[in-house]
C-alpha cells in the first residue's frame, strides 16, 4: 500500500465528498472565504460533514479568521483540522491550536528560495504544514490559484519535523512528478479537479488520486 496521502479541498456538494470518499482521498476541505468560488455557509459544511464516510479527515480552511468566526465554525461543524491559509503569524497559529484543541496546518507560500524559513519558523508551532505557491500580489485568492511554485526548490532536502503537504498547480498529469521531484507523501489539490471554477469533477479526483498513489 502507498503511503501517500490525498486532500482534496473546495469541497460543496454531497457527490463531491462522495468522490472523494470514493477515490480514496485522506482529507475533505471545505472554504470558508468569501471571495472563493469553492466558499461554502457553515450550514453547507455541517451538512456534508456530518454525511462524510467515517475516516475521512474533515478540514475547515480559513483565512485570518478572528476568534469569533472560528466558534460559530468549530461550534456547528464536526471537524478534524483546521487549515490557516492567510496571514496568520506563529502566534495566531499556537493560540488557535490551543483555543480550539483541534491540529492546525498552516499554509506556507513560496516563490522562492527566500521564502523557504518560513516553513522552519511555523513548523514550531503547527501541526502540519501546506506549502503552496505563494499568490501574485494583486490575487484575490490565497490558494486555489492553480499556480505552482518550482518543486526543485524543494528537491532533494532534508525536510522537516512535521507532516507537510504539497499543493498549488497540481493536477492528475503532473502529481507524480511533482510527488517524484519534492518527496511529498501528502499533496493536495483544488482547482486541478475542477471542471469550472468552484465545481469538483469525479472523474478528475479519481484519476488526481490514482496518479497520486500510484
Amino acid at each position: 500500500m502507498t503511503d501517500i496521502r490525498v486532500k482534496i479541498c473546495g469541497l460543496s456538494t454531497p457527490q463531491d465528498v462522495a468522490a472523494v470518499a470514493a477515490a480514496g482521498a485522506a482529507y475533505a476541505g471545505f472554504v470558508f472565504f468569501a471571495k472563493s468560488p469553492r466558499n461554502v455557509s457553515i450550514e453547507q459544511a455541517a451538512a456534508l460533514a456530518v454525511d462524510a464516510p467515517a475516516g475521512l479527515c474533515k478540514v475547515a480552511l480559513t483565512v485570518n479568521a478572528g476568534d469569533a468566526e472560528l466558534d460559530a465554525i468549530t461550534r456547528a461543524v464536526p471537524l478534524d483540522m483546521l487549515q490557516l491559509h492567510g496571514r496568520e503569524t506563529p502566534e495566531r497559529v499556537a493560540e488557535v491550536r490551543s483555543r480550539y484543541g483541534l491540529p492546525v496546518m498552516k499554509a506556507v507560500g513560496i516563490a522562492g528560495a527566500a521564502d523557504l524559513p518560513q516553513i522552519a519558523l511555523y513548523e514550531q508551532v503547527a501541526d502540519q504544514l501546506l506549502i503552496d505557491a505563494k499568490p501574485p500580489k494583486e490575487a484575490e485568492l490565497p490558494g486555489g490559484n492553480g499556480l505552482a511554485f518550482d518543486w526543485r526548490l524543494l528537491a532533494g532536502r532534508k525536510y522537516w519535523q512535521k507532516p507537510w503537504m504539497l499543493a498549488g498547480g497540481l493536477t492528475p498529469e503532473n502529481v507524480a512528478e511533482a510527488i517524484r521531484m519534492t518527496g511529498a507523501r501528502q499533496v493536495d489539490v483544488s482547482s486541478g479537479v475542477e471542471r469550472a471554477p468552484g465545481e469538483k469533477d469525479a472523474g478528475l479526483i479519481e484519476a488526481f488520486t490514482r496518479a497520486a498513489l500510484g
